[in-house]
């Protein structure tokens, strides 16, 4: 039986471009999207603000989008996007992150998803969870329809889902703002998410971010930690699985990677993907899972002892307390105590150096 193969590669900030075109070239992504189809470029937006490791890296961006044009995709084909959800801005976001500057050197059209078309669209295969999630149908952008996605997420812990990566990158661009109601089943959520894409697109591939890596209370309030890998695969669960791996996590101990797993809707068992590049055998960065405090107020309320004032608060219009509470403490609190400082030493590296100039 053939393995699934994830390209792992060490780089630095002198090489970092050429390097995602190697990366992408050792796992033969022309092979997995096709240049006659037009093709996303699913970004990955977790705070409006930068911080080192949150979203996609604008050297993840350009090393994509210089590799796409250099091999003959045409501009035209390609379109950059990402959603808002009820804290971030897509387009605030772009500029913030220094994806705007790179799309604007490129010629490329940034499209955010809330100026799209969304259609209902009804699923062949069966879904877990989201039916029941959202009764009265799953909107989608139209646009995504039929055409190929490359994903670009970081390496970083999540407090809801354990890992996060190539399949939750979807989460960000299948699913409306309302998509937080989700969170209560994540996992099953996910697996959903790589069943609506293996249906929707004719090509998926995935380019991952680790060269300044998230440990902690992910998606955003994260310790940013330098390890100078970047991995790319046509199958999104074996990146996720080689992702959690060298975070220092056992890929089928994380349910969704399992549930995908057993589903054959990838391969999370490490044993049964073929590592190229580097000798990852003996990497773990010892990362731990954290939940911010925002993180773990929305799991007691679904899943904890405040779990009587579920629907009262998120299901009611009530909700408006959720974005302007996890605004306070992430923008107001968080940020300014702690983030900056973190900024501030990242400063002083080599990618901190990189970031800058861009």
């Amino acid at each position: 039986m053939l393995k699934s193969k994830v390209a792992v590669l060490k780089t630095s900030p002198e090489t970092i471009l050429d390097d995602y075109q190697k990366l992408m070239q050792a796992v033969d992504y022309k092979d997995s999207v096709p240049k006659n189809t037009d093709t996303l470029i699913k970004l990955n937006l977790s705070w409006t603000k930068y911080f080192p490791s949150c979203s996609s890296q604008p050297w993840q961006l350009e090393g994509v989008v210089r590799t796409l044009l250099q091999d003959g995709y045409q501009k035209e084909m390609l379109f950059p996007v990402e959603n808002k959800t009820v804290v971030t801005n897509p387009v605030k976001g772009a500029k913030n992150n220094k994806w705007t500057p790179i799309l604007q050197k490129h010629d490329l059209k940034y499209f955010p998803l809330p100026d799209v078309e969304w259609v209902k669209y009804e699923f062949k295969n069966k879904l877990l969870r989201l039916n029941q999630i959202f009764p009265e149908g799953i909107e989608i952008p139209k646009m995504f329809i039929g055409k190929n996605v490359i994903h670009l997420p970081t390496v970083k812990t999540h407090g809801h889902s354990m890992t996060t990566g190539a399949i939750k990158n979807a989460f960000g661009g299948l699913l409306k703002e309302v998509r937080h109601f989700a969170h209560k089943y994540i996992h099953e959520v996910l697996v959903d998410l790589l069943i609506m894409q293996q249906e929707l697109h004719p090509g998926i591939f995935c380019v991952m971010d680790g060269t300044v890596c998230g440990d902690g209370a992910g998606p955003r309030t994260m310790k940013p930690k330098i390890k100078n890998f970047i991995l790319a695969s046509s199958d999104s669960v074996a990146i996720d699985a080689i992702s959690a791996q060298i975070m220092g996590f056992e890929p089928l101990n994380i349910p969704y990677l399992r549930m995908c797993h057993e589903k054959g809707l990838g391969v999370g068992d490490p044993r049964e993907i073929e590592v190229i590049g580097e000798d990852i055998s003996e990497v773990n960065f010892q990362f731990r899972v954290k939940r911010s405090v925002v993180i773990w107020g929305d799991q007691m309320l679904r899943k904890g002892f405040l779990k009587p004032l579920e629907k009262l608060l998120l299901h009611t219009p009530l909700i408006v307390w959720a974005p302007l509470a996890s605004n306070l403490y992430h923008d107001f609190l968080w940020y300014p105590t702690v983030g900056r400082k973190r900024i501030k030493e990242f400063r002083k590296t080599e990618w901190g150096g990189l970031w800058q100039r861009y």
